[in-house]
C-alpha cells in the first residue's frame, strides 16, 4: 500500500500539469481570437473559424498560430505565409483587410 501513494501523487501531479498547460493554451487562443475579431470586424465564432482555417491551410498547430498572432500584435511582424492565410480567411468572413497589407 505504501507504493500506491507515490504513484497516486505522481498521477495527480501529471494531471495538474496538463490542466495548467490547457489553461495557458486556452488563454492564448482566446486572446488571438480577440485580435482577429478586432482586425476583421467579425464575430468571436468567426474569429475562431479564421484561426482554424489559418491553422489548416498552413499546417501549423492552432496554438502556434495564436502565439504568432499575439507576437504580431506586440512587434508588428508576422510570417508572410501566416499573413496570406489570415487575409484569405478574413476575406471569407469580413470586408476589411489586415493592416499593413497591400492596397491599404
Amino acid at each position: 500500500m505504501g507504493d500506491i501513494e507515490p504513484d497516486r501523487i505522481a498521477a495527480l501531479q501529471a494531471e495538474v500539469d496538463q490542466l495548467k498547460e490547457a489553461m495557458t493554451s486556452h488563454a492564448v487562443i482566446d486572446q488571438a481570437i480577440g485580435m482577429v475579431v478586432a482586425l476583421g470586424r467579425v464575430t468571436p465564432d468567426q474569429g475562431w473559424q479564421v484561426l482554424k482555417e489559418v491553422s489548416q491551410h498552413t499546417n501549423i498547430k492552432l496554438r502556434n498560430i495564436a502565439e504568432l498572432i499575439l507576437i504580431w500584435g506586440r512587434r508588428g511582424d508576422i510570417p508572410a505565409q501566416i499573413r496570406a492565410a489570415l487575409e484569405d480567411a478574413l476575406d471569407r468572413y469580413g470586408p476589411t483587410q489586415v493592416p499593413g497589407s497591400e492596397g491599404q
